[in-house]
């Protein structure tokens, strides 16, 4: 039941999911991992804010291109029975996993307005930073609270 209750069930949904998701994520994780870089203060958060309106565009891509590959990983590494949490645990590490990967890169060139060698040279120890401050944001608030969404969506269609 938690699976057609908590997740999306046709396009509109699912837009509205990743949008609830996608905007979570984007205004916790961006500043979290730029205040890591260059410090806390105020004046970088609203550096930080000023580029998510062009990063945010970049994230949902991505989402989108990584959406298959992650079902396809996801599918390997749950089974038919495994609860919702279970499998939506293991989604959410294939997600991140693949966006994680590709935003590391794309994220740094596009918070600092310019394509450098950067972001790919230090990536080995960029990524698993990045990839786990994603993944408990994502796992612990942006998902969630998209679940809820449908929850209360999906509230007055109960069978």
């Amino acid at each position: 039941m938690d699976f057609f209750n908590k997740l999306p069930r046709n396009k509109r949904e699912f837009a509205l999911f990743m949008a609830v998701v996608s905007v979570i994520s984007v205004s916790l994780i961006a500043p979290i991992i730029t205040c890591l870089e260059i410090g806390f203060r105020i004046q970088n958060w609203f550096k930080v804010m000023r580029v998510l309106p062009l990063l945010w565009p970049s994230v949902i891509a991505v989402v989108l291109i990584t959406y298959k590959p992650s079902e396809w990983l996801t599918s390997k590494l749950v089974k038919q029975g495994d609860s919702f949490s279970a499998v939506m645990t293991i989604n959410t590490l294939c997600s991140v996993l693949f966006i994680s990967f590709f935003l590391t890169i794309i994220g740094t060139w596009i918070g600092t307005g310019s394509v450098t060698w950067d972001p790919i040279r230090h990536f080995v120890h960029l990524w698993p930073r990045n990839m786990t401050i994603a993944f408990l944001i994502e796992a612990l608030i942006a998902q969630p609270a998209a679940r809820q969404v449908m929850v209360l969506i999906h509230k007055d269609c109960r069978i």
